[in-house]
């Protein structure tokens, strides 16, 4: 058996979370591409792309897209620019800042920004014929209320797409990537980010983040019919998808 490395917590207490969610995304915002990129070696566009390809966006090119906890804009411009899509994206997020920063990736694109709490969209039920979030799930104050949320303004038939951080569960694969994770990517995250806590915070919210069959198992129980989820970059990652019911 596999054991989680000892830690000292960097987790807000939950009545907090939102509030600080909000202030370290504010803090970070001004390097934070730059920084997923880094830390990512790249590998984020990847998923993104995959993320995108699980949308099943075809069966509705003309369609009307959310893009939730959308950040800087990057997995709605993915969809944006993907050959044959015609229709519009809304990219959701409540940090200004986070959107603020991704304006200039949306020119000329069918991509309207939203600044909006992902627990209560000021968006209509049966609205939108697809969602993706990357990412921002594990940040939510509360998982299964976001969940619903989301399939409140889905249309019935519509997929969500989650894309995700886990952690690999094999050895010697597990460890190298705990040293990584816990200790050189904080260092570095600060180093750039110029903040203390957020990339001690990122690993230490994907510890505490259900694995991929419990989510799964929360989609069910959201509204989703179908969920079906895959690891990706040996599992460092996962893909969550699932039909509205």
């Amino acid at each position: 058996m596999t054991s989680t490395p000892a830690r000292t917590s960097a987790l807000p207490a939950p009545e907090e979370k939102a509030a600080h969610v909000r202030r370290m995304f504010t803090s970070i915002a001004p390097r934070y591409d730059l920084l997923n990129h880094v830390l990512s070696l790249n590998i984020d566009k990847v998923w993104r792309r995959r993320a995108v390809d699980r949308l099943d966006w075809e069966r509705v090119p003309d369609g009307t897209y959310l893009d939730n906890c959308t950040g800087t804009l990057d997995l709605a411009v993915e969809l944006a620019k993907r050959s044959h899509f015609r229709g519009r994206v809304v990219g959701s997020d409540f940090t200004f800042a986070m959107l603020a920063r991704g304006t200039d990736k949306v020119a000329r694109l069918p991509i309207e920004p939203l600044c909006a709490d992902a627990l209560a969209l000021p968006l209509p039920d049966a609205s939108f014929d697809g969602a993706s979030v990357g990412f921002g799930v594990r940040n939510l104050m509360d998982l299964d209320a976001g969940l619903r949320e989301m399939a409140r303004v889905l249309r019935p038939g519509a997929r969500l797409v989650v894309l995700e951080f886990t952690t690999p569960r094999w050895q010697p694969f597990r460890a190298l990537y705990f040293f990584y994770f816990m200790r050189v990517l904080p260092l570095v995250g600060r180093m750039i980010s110029r903040h203390g806590s957020a990339y001690s915070y990122l690993p230490e919210s994907v510890l505490q983040f259900p694995e991929p069959p419990e989510l799964a198992a929360r989609m069910e129980a959201a509204g989703f019919r179908g969920v079906q989820w895959r690891t990706l970059s040996g599992g460092i990652a996962a893909l969550h998808w699932g039909v509205r019911r």
